[in-house]
């Protein structure tokens, strides 16, 4: 029976009801303890009269009220009314993925963005020992600001009654809106170890996840049968049908994740979901299928690409040089680059040492990526023949040539009044470039290594940084004024989001290397009126500034 508006559970005032289904009631709520608006779920009674299985949702809600992670929902309370259990949790605007699938699959692109904050986030509650079991579009919730948030943490082990003796298969599961002929509905996204009864662990979840990737490229589920009999049997024995086509083209790369993700033996899937993000951000950095509209970017891309565009803006009246008599003026500006820029997952922009021109990513008239430049106070867009595929350019120091990374997996560099791209090595990722004025390049060109030097004519890179014990990754770098340092962003798997990576530098001379900032990512040296310079930086979608002295390589204040 549904409870009515006013009525209390506790201290949250009821205000409407939101939905109902096989695990209970969900309703608006008002907390007047805090003055905000939550979600409160009503479970039925029913399952108060287990007091073991009362405890074990008690214990898994309280585990993943302490998750604190932006991809998973936030737990606030748990309590009881009249026998009924409830979960108090924060309140979610927007749809859930099945919703927004209804409507169609989505883009190669939209999907990468939301499969890896759905990968963060398992892989948050994986570190915990916590383990979904029951992931599914219907427990995945995208907010009207395009963030993917993981419900029913625990809820799942709740449907569950614990007994050894019993398979899992005959134990009760959640019923959902399904076809004709499906009776549980979450047997089109189980492990096939789920199906066949066996120990499930974290795999189980990735095996999950790799069904909903597939459902959202495809539009369709992996193993979609008339029968939940015929379904289990395609689980086990069936792969999936072949993905992308030539009227909707997938990249390789992508395919091979969802193929690695549906393996039948856990043993060959990725064996964390932390592996399985990065896999999936090494895609979407260097990948843009054509004819593929762009979709938003995901969370920490997009603050990287925003903050190079702040930094840009900055660098437009900071002093160049210590014998400048005066700063110019403040300058706030917007620059419209048209509807043909394509939005890349990683940085999106280069503004010229002079700050007087952009190189961008841009749709050409075959509707292939290329790179183009334009002047700031002119608004025509030259594209540079034979950039197709670049992403992530750079300037040399006297803004003649730009550096970029092409989709032949090699670093390259053209000259800024276009002509024939020169190869520089092999590249085989795309996490950034800097271009020093003693003639050589510094960039991230490999998985599971530190940063590279190159010649600017080109060469065999020689290695520059090294990866400290645990670390996964050096990107973005900057060299310094001089050539005489270079700054980069270092990370390790422990916690999987870059707010806890560092910013480090190194020097050029000594090979001496040093923590500058905790906390952080993509650090840039800016010089700035009345001090030797700043280092700028992302914390929490926050872009912070720190007086920093290029000279002695140290944090002043």
């Amino acid at each position: 029976m549904s409870i009515a508006a006013g009525k209390r559970l506790g201290p949250y005032e009821i205000i409407a009801l939101l939905g109902a289904g096989g695990m209970g009631e969900v309703y608006r709520a008002r907390d007047p303890r805090l003055n905000r608006e939550v979600a409160v779920k009503v479970l039925p009674a029913s399952f108060a009269n287990d007091p073991g299985r009362l405890r074990r949702f008690e214990q898994e809600a309280h585990a993943t009220s302490a998750l604190n992670h932006p991809n998973i929902l936030a737990i606030h309370d748990v309590g009881t009314n009249e026998g009924a259990p409830y979960v108090v949790s924060e309140l979610l605007e927007g749809e859930s993925l099945r919703e927004r699938l209804e409507r169609g699959p989505l883009t190669p692109r939209k999907t990468i963005d939301y499969a890896i904050q759905i990968a963060n986030g398992l892989s948050a509650a994986h570190e915990r020992g916590i383990v979904h079991r029951d992931l599914k579009p219907d427990n995945l919730f995208i907010t009207k600001d395009e963030r993917v948030k993981i419900l029913d943490f625990g809820l799942a082990k709740l449907i569950e009654r614990f007994d050894p003796n019993v398979p899992q298969t005959d134990i009760e599961t959640r019923k959902v809106q399904t076809d004709p002929g499906t009776v549980i509905g979450t047997v089109g996204y189980m492990s096939p170890e789920q199906v066949l009864g066996k120990h499930v662990d974290h795999r189980s979840d990735i095996f999950s996840f790799g069904a909903v990737l597939y459902e959202m490229l495809a539009g369709q589920r992996p193993f979609r049968r008339d029968t939940a009999a015929e379904t289990m049997t395609a689980i086990l024995r069936e792969d999936p049908p072949q993905l992308g086509t030539a009227e909707r083209p997938l990249p390789p790369a992508l395919d091979r994740i969802v193929r690695r993700c549906l393996e039948k033996e856990p043993a060959r899937r990725f064996q964390s979901a932390l592996d399985l993000a990065f896999a999936l951000d090494e895609v979407g950095s260097t990948t843009q299928p054509s004819g593929v509209a762009p979709a938003r970017m995901s969370r920490v891309p997009w603050l990287v690409a925003a903050a190079f565009a702040v930094i840009a803006a900055i660098a437009l009246w900071a002093p160049e040089r210590a014998t400048r008599p005066a700063p110019p003026p403040l300058m706030r500006l917007s620059v419209d680059l048209g509807p043909d820029a394509m939005p890349d997952p990683l940085i999106t922009a280069a503004i010229s040492p002079d700050g007087t021109r952009l190189v961008f990513p841009f749709r050409g008239s075959d509707g292939k990526r290329l790179l183009a430049t334009r002047l700031l106070d002119q608004p025509k867009v030259v594209p540079l023949a034979g950039t197709e595929g670049g992403v992530q350019p750079f300037f040399s120091p006297d803004g003649q040539s730009i550096g970029f990374f092409a989709d032949d997996n090699k670093l390259k560099r053209v000259s800024i009044q276009g002509g024939t791209p020169v190869a520089l090595c092999d590249a085989f990722i795309a996490r950034g470039a800097s271009w020093g004025d003693d003639g050589s390049i510094v960039a991230a060109l490999n998985n599971g290594a530190g940063l590279s030097r190159v010649p600017a004519e080109g060469g065999q890179p020689q290695a520059l940084t090294k990866l400290d014990e645990g670390e996964i990754t050096h990107r973005w770098p900057q060299v310094l004024p001089g050539s005489k340092a270079v700054l980069f962003t270092a990370h390790a798997p422990t916690i999987n989001s870059f707010e806890y990576a560092s910013i480090d530098v190194q020097s050029l001379e000594t090979g001496k290397r040093k923590t500058l900032w905790r906390g952080g990512y993509f650090g840039r040296y800016l010089p700035t009126a009345g001090s030797r310079g700043h280092l700028v930086y992302i914390h929490q979608g926050v872009l912070f500034g720190v007086p920093f002295d290029p000279a002695r390589l140290e944090i002043e204040g």
